[in-house]
């Protein structure tokens, strides 16, 4: 591989990575939920990150530089994806699905279950948790998704 597809790989695998550990990371110790819109965003990323680590073991140059065009597809997908949610956010368009809650009821009786229900934190797909510069976590997707995107496909089209 090239010096270019080299870095197009990295990008590839290291920043989807590093946005699933933030978003993880953000649930996980920060204490904020994901509506379905973030879990939307995430399911992208994880394929692109099983495709890039792909390109370690498989043989070609060819099938290589192609897993991380594919890869780069999967991480713009995230991106358009966070675009739609921080619209949402932002109220410029309504929303595309219901409102969600994390709940898990396995081995629990009925009347468990109905009081995780009613306990659990309800996520708003339309309600930013957490800001940053203005820029909710969707909005930060967006901008870093689409962005390692187009850098992965300018290094790719310059080794061409």
């Amino acid at each position: 591989m090239t010096k270019n597809e080299e870095i197009a790989r990295a990008i590839a695998l290291l920043l989807p990575a590093f946005l699933l550990l933030g978003a993880l990371g953000s649930q996980y110790l920060g204490g904020l939920y994901p509506c379905e819109m973030c879990h939307w965003q995430r399911w992208p990323h994880y394929s692109a990150l099983l495709i890039a680590g792909a390109t370690f073991f498989v043989p070609g140059r060819s099938l290589r530089a192609s897993l991380v065009i594919i890869a780069g597809l999967l991480i713009g997908l995230s991106g358009l994806i966070g675009v739609a949610h921080a619209g949402v956010e932002y109220h410029w368009w309504n929303g595309f699905t219901a409102c969600t809650t994390t709940v898990s009821m396995a081995g629990t009786t009925a009347a468990e279950r109905l009081a995780a229900i009613m306990n659990a934190p309800m996520v708003r797909c339309d309600s930013a948790q957490w800001k940053l510069f203005g820029i909710s976590l969707a909005g930060f997707n967006a901008i870093f998704s689409l962005g390692g995107a187009i850098t992965i496909f300018a290094l790719m089209r310059k080794t061409r």
